[in-house]
């Protein structure tokens, strides 16, 4: 009887890229470090122990990492079979968040259901990238018309509905299809139309938030760019800039007083303030190294829909991630935008670890197709 039998080894039941899997422990241990570091003052405001937001985390991090484990283990088939369900249900979510949701600084993104509260733009982002990757590989899409009415027309739903619980997921979650776009080979007089389509109906949801009530959250955006509203980024780049190259040490942050949501829309500058430009870098990094794994695996896969999923979630992921630290070290103005499995969240973590999961699903079902052609060869 070999060791391997004696001594089963839970890591060789992960299938997928290791290399992901790795980078995935490790945001999440870092995640339960920097939310710890960035809360535990907040509790004790609140009148609570110092380890509560910490606790809170960890089941999110348990939860997230049991769905992402599902995820990586349930067929192709089974998400290619529901993308058009789950786009639906998430569309209907968002629906039911503008009409029943809970609106915090003039965006509703909260919903309510059975007494569990979800952000549902966080499902709608991952539903719609599938719905994009399955669409462009079954259907033919000859025409302009079945362009427009099977990818256009569902993309424009869900970011019309998102306009009204954040602007910075319509940019991220529109630029991301359009790269997905690009990387399908769609031709570029179609591509010049839909870039005309997007300007124009910019123009237009701009003068209608302008000149009516439609559309609150642009005038917030509006604001951000011009420069007002800046007292955030004012503290986060005081914490930014006074890191140095080590930071002032674990749990020494001083700007996580002053700044608003240091546990999730400013994480990353308070992990620099206490790690410094080593710590950032390692962050920078990891998100880095999960991209240029994203592209390999799309390189090895066989099918459109798989090479579109790994890469629009990729490049959803990594793009949030980098606006994220963009935002942090006042390279962009304030969005909103989480660091994907670091910051400190319920439903966006859980779903993140979805997105992650199926990506893995698409690399275990690569591993496995070419251990198969290995042992016919062999054969």
């Amino acid at each position: 009887m070999t060791e391997q039998t004696v001594k089963p080894s839970f890591w060789r039941t992960l299938k997928g890229d290791k290399g992901i899997w790795v980078i995935i422990l490790l945001l999440s241990l870092i995640s339960l470090v920097a939310v710890y570091s960035s809360t535990y003052t907040l509790a004790y405001r609140q009148g609570r122990i110092a380890s509560f937001f910490l606790l809170k985390q960890f089941g999110s991090v348990m939860i997230g990492l049991a769905v992402l484990y599902i995820c990586h283990r349930i067929p192709l088939g089974w998400y290619r079979k529901f993308s058009l369900l789950g786009l639906l249900v998430s569309i209907g979510l968002l629906v039911a968040t503008l009409i029943f949701g809970k609106t915090i600084n003039d965006g509703t993104r909260w919903l309510t259901i059975a007494g569990f509260t979800f952000q549902s733009t966080e499902i709608a982002k991952i539903a719609l990238i599938l719905y994009v990757a399955v669409t462009i590989e079954t259907r033919k899409l000859d025409t302009f018309k079945e362009y427009s009415l099977y990818l256009l027309l569902p993309v424009a739903v869900v970011c019309l509905l998102l306009l009204w619980g954040s602007n910075s997921a319509v940019i991220l979650l529109g630029g991301t299809v359009y790269l997905v776009l690009i990387v399908a080979g769609t031709k570029l007089k179609r591509l010049l139309i839909t870039f005309g389509l997007i300007v124009v109906s910019l123009v237009i949801i701009v003068s209608l938030a302008k000149y009516t009530p439609l559309f609150p959250r642009i005038e917030t955006a509006i604001k951000r760019i011009d420069g007002k509203n800046q007292y955030q980024a004012i503290h986060a780049k005081i914490a930014v800039a006074s890191a140095g190259i080590v930071g002032k040490g674990p749990g020494n942050s001083t700007q996580r007083i002053l700044l608003p949501h240091p546990y999730s829309d400013f994480i990353y500058a308070t992990i620099v303030e206490e790690y410094g430009l080593l710590g950032g870098s390692v962050i920078l990094l990891l998100f880095l190294w999960f991209f240029y794994r994203t592209c390999r695996i799309a390189k090895q896969c066989t099918r459109i829909s798989s090479i579109l999923l790994v890469v629009g979630l990729g490049m959803l992921i990594a793009i949030q991630a980098i606006i994220h630290m963009g935002v942090n070290v006042g390279l962009f103005p304030v969005t909103g935008q989480t660091l994907p499995l670091v910051s400190m969240g319920g439903t966006s973590f859980v779903v993140i670890c979805a997105a992650f999961g199926m990506i893995l699903a698409v690399s275990r079902t690569v591993e496995k197709k070419q251990v198969e052609d290995n042992m016919e060869v062999a054969w």
